[in-house]
Protein backbone atom coordinates (compact mmCIF):
# COMPACT_ATOMS: atom_id res chain seq x y z
CA UNK A 1 0.00 0.00 0.00
CA UNK A 2 1.41 3.43 -0.89
CA UNK A 3 0.28 7.01 -0.71
CA UNK A 4 0.21 8.93 -3.97
CA UNK A 5 1.08 12.59 -4.34
CA UNK A 6 -2.60 13.51 -4.68
CA UNK A 7 -3.51 11.79 -1.38
CA UNK A 8 -4.94 8.59 -2.90
CA UNK A 9 -4.07 5.23 -1.43
CA UNK A 10 -3.01 2.40 -3.74
CA UNK A 11 -3.49 -1.19 -2.60
CA UNK A 12 -1.63 -4.11 -4.10
CA UNK A 13 -3.70 -7.30 -4.00
CA UNK A 14 -2.31 -10.78 -4.27
CA UNK A 15 -4.39 -13.20 -6.36
CA UNK A 16 -6.63 -15.28 -4.11
CA UNK A 17 -6.22 -12.93 -1.16
CA UNK A 18 -9.25 -12.08 0.93
CA UNK A 19 -9.27 -8.50 -0.35
CA UNK A 20 -9.11 -9.63 -3.98
CA UNK A 21 -11.99 -12.10 -3.51
CA UNK A 22 -14.09 -9.59 -1.62
CA UNK A 23 -13.69 -7.17 -4.50
CA UNK A 24 -15.15 -9.73 -6.91
CA UNK A 25 -18.07 -10.79 -4.76
CA UNK A 26 -21.37 -9.40 -5.92
CA UNK A 27 -20.11 -8.22 -9.28
CA UNK A 28 -22.41 -8.62 -12.21
CA UNK A 29 -26.12 -9.09 -12.45
CA UNK A 30 -27.41 -11.85 -10.13
CA UNK A 31 -29.88 -12.89 -12.84
CA UNK A 32 -26.97 -14.08 -14.98
CA UNK A 33 -25.53 -16.37 -12.29
CA UNK A 34 -27.11 -19.67 -13.10
CA UNK A 35 -29.81 -21.10 -15.25
CA UNK A 36 -33.57 -21.43 -14.90
CA UNK A 37 -35.47 -24.13 -16.72
CA UNK A 38 -39.25 -24.30 -16.88
CA UNK A 39 -40.92 -27.67 -17.40
CA UNK A 40 -43.51 -28.21 -20.12
CA UNK A 41 -46.06 -29.10 -17.43
CA UNK A 42 -45.63 -25.75 -15.70
CA UNK A 43 -46.34 -23.83 -18.89
CA UNK A 44 -49.26 -26.15 -19.70
CA UNK A 45 -50.77 -25.57 -16.24
CA UNK A 46 -50.49 -21.78 -16.56
CA UNK A 47 -52.04 -21.89 -20.04
CA UNK A 48 -54.86 -24.20 -18.93
CA UNK A 49 -55.83 -21.99 -16.02
CA UNK A 50 -55.69 -18.86 -18.20
CA UNK A 51 -57.88 -20.48 -20.87
CA UNK A 52 -60.47 -21.64 -18.35
CA UNK A 53 -60.84 -18.05 -17.11
CA UNK A 54 -62.34 -16.96 -20.43
CA UNK A 55 -66.13 -16.58 -20.58
CA UNK A 56 -67.50 -19.00 -23.15
CA UNK A 57 -65.00 -21.80 -22.45
CA UNK A 58 -66.97 -24.67 -20.95
CA UNK A 59 -64.19 -27.25 -20.63
CA UNK A 60 -60.77 -28.25 -21.91
CA UNK A 61 -59.78 -31.41 -23.78
CA UNK A 62 -61.36 -33.88 -26.14
CA UNK A 63 -64.25 -36.09 -25.10
CA UNK A 64 -62.03 -39.00 -24.09
CA UNK A 65 -59.68 -36.79 -22.07
CA UNK A 66 -62.64 -35.18 -20.31
CA UNK A 67 -64.12 -38.59 -19.49
CA UNK A 68 -60.89 -39.89 -17.98
CA UNK A 69 -60.36 -36.54 -16.28
CA UNK A 70 -63.80 -36.63 -14.70
CA UNK A 71 -63.06 -40.05 -13.21
CA UNK A 72 -59.62 -38.90 -12.05
CA UNK A 73 -61.14 -35.76 -10.49
CA UNK A 74 -63.39 -37.93 -8.32
CA UNK A 75 -60.40 -39.70 -6.73
CA UNK A 76 -59.77 -38.12 -3.32
CA UNK A 77 -56.68 -35.94 -3.27
CA UNK A 78 -56.20 -35.84 -7.03
CA UNK A 79 -57.80 -32.44 -7.70
CA UNK A 80 -58.75 -31.15 -11.12
CA UNK A 81 -56.17 -31.40 -13.86
CA UNK A 82 -55.20 -27.93 -14.99
CA UNK A 83 -53.27 -29.36 -17.92
CA UNK A 84 -56.17 -31.26 -19.49
CA UNK A 85 -56.50 -30.21 -23.12
CA UNK A 86 -53.16 -28.38 -23.19
CA UNK A 87 -49.89 -29.42 -24.81
CA UNK A 88 -46.83 -27.22 -24.35
CA UNK A 89 -43.46 -27.38 -26.06
CA UNK A 90 -40.91 -25.32 -24.18
CA UNK A 91 -37.53 -24.26 -25.50
CA UNK A 92 -34.89 -22.11 -23.82
CA UNK A 93 -36.57 -18.78 -24.60
CA UNK A 94 -39.76 -19.65 -26.49
CA UNK A 95 -42.82 -21.85 -26.12
CA UNK A 96 -45.62 -23.07 -28.35
CA UNK A 97 -49.01 -24.25 -27.11
CA UNK A 98 -51.83 -26.43 -28.43
CA UNK A 99 -55.22 -26.17 -26.70
CA UNK A 100 -58.41 -28.17 -27.09
CA UNK A 101 -61.48 -26.33 -25.85
CA UNK A 102 -65.21 -26.90 -25.56
CA UNK A 103 -67.22 -23.71 -26.03
CA UNK A 104 -70.65 -22.80 -24.73
CA UNK A 105 -73.43 -22.83 -27.31
CA UNK A 106 -74.31 -19.35 -28.59
CA UNK A 107 -70.94 -17.67 -28.11
CA UNK A 108 -68.83 -16.41 -30.99
CA UNK A 109 -66.16 -19.07 -31.43
CA UNK A 110 -63.84 -16.58 -33.10
CA UNK A 111 -64.15 -14.13 -30.21
CA UNK A 112 -63.65 -16.87 -27.59
CA UNK A 113 -60.60 -18.22 -29.41
CA UNK A 114 -59.11 -14.73 -29.72
CA UNK A 115 -59.69 -14.01 -26.03
CA UNK A 116 -58.26 -17.39 -24.99
CA UNK A 117 -55.17 -16.75 -27.11
CA UNK A 118 -54.67 -13.27 -25.62
CA UNK A 119 -55.22 -14.50 -22.05
CA UNK A 120 -52.88 -17.47 -22.44
CA UNK A 121 -50.10 -15.44 -24.06
CA UNK A 122 -50.31 -12.72 -21.41
CA UNK A 123 -50.28 -15.19 -18.49
CA UNK A 124 -47.47 -17.40 -19.82
CA UNK A 125 -45.22 -14.51 -20.84
CA UNK A 126 -45.80 -12.64 -17.57
CA UNK A 127 -45.20 -15.64 -15.33
CA UNK A 128 -42.37 -17.38 -17.20
CA UNK A 129 -40.65 -14.71 -19.26
CA UNK A 130 -40.81 -17.05 -22.25
CA UNK A 131 -41.90 -15.72 -25.63
CA UNK A 132 -45.09 -17.46 -26.77
CA UNK A 133 -44.61 -18.00 -30.49
CA UNK A 134 -47.98 -19.62 -31.16
CA UNK A 135 -51.18 -20.74 -29.48
CA UNK A 136 -53.10 -23.21 -31.63
CA UNK A 137 -56.70 -23.68 -30.56
CA UNK A 138 -58.87 -26.60 -31.58
CA UNK A 139 -62.56 -26.25 -30.74
CA UNK A 140 -63.48 -29.90 -30.19
CA UNK A 141 -67.07 -29.57 -28.99
CA UNK A 142 -69.95 -27.24 -28.20
CA UNK A 143 -71.75 -27.47 -24.84
CA UNK A 144 -75.48 -27.38 -25.56
CA UNK A 145 -77.68 -25.62 -22.99
CA UNK A 146 -79.73 -28.73 -22.11
CA UNK A 147 -76.87 -31.20 -22.33
CA UNK A 148 -75.89 -32.74 -19.01
CA UNK A 149 -73.43 -35.13 -20.62
CA UNK A 150 -70.41 -32.97 -19.83
CA UNK A 151 -71.78 -31.33 -16.72
CA UNK A 152 -69.44 -32.66 -14.05
CA UNK A 153 -71.47 -31.10 -11.22
CA UNK A 154 -74.62 -32.98 -12.23
CA UNK A 155 -73.01 -36.44 -12.11
CA UNK A 156 -73.50 -38.54 -9.02
CA UNK A 157 -70.37 -39.02 -6.95
CA UNK A 158 -68.65 -42.39 -7.26
CA UNK A 159 -68.82 -44.49 -4.11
Amino acid sequence: MSDGEDGTVTTTELPGSRTALAGRRGTGDPATRGRTTIADGVVAKIAGLAARDVVGVHAMGSGLARTFGAVRDRVPGSGKSATRGVKAEVGEVQTALDLEIVVEYGVSIGDVARTVRENVIAAVERMTGLEVVEVNIAVVDVKLPDSEEDDEDSRPALQ
